[in-house]
């Protein structure tokens, strides 16, 4: 299965991994599509492959950490 979602990193999280943590601990590929940071916001299209339920998860563990989360529907290109 896979999810498309728009990203919306806080300042505090920029310098942080948590797109590798979440892949690692929720066993997501996540594929970037589009990415830009600046020194107080990041944000990212990604593409996201796994199981649904991990996934969900995975997608959880984002906003629990602060990250918004937002589902994106149609083409990758903006």
């Amino acid at each position: 299965m896979k999810n498309r979602v728009r990203l919306t990193f806080p300042q505090h999280l920029i310098q942080e991994p948590v797109i590798f943590m979440m892949a690692k601990d929720f066993n997501i590929m996540p594929s970037i599509r589009r990415a830009r940071v600046t020194d107080s916001i990041g944000e990212m299209v990604l593409e996201l492959d796994g199981s649904e339920e991990d996934l969900n998860n995975g997608i959880q563990y984002l906003r629990d950490r602060g990250v918004d989360v937002e589902l994106v529907e149609g083409d990758l290109i903006e």
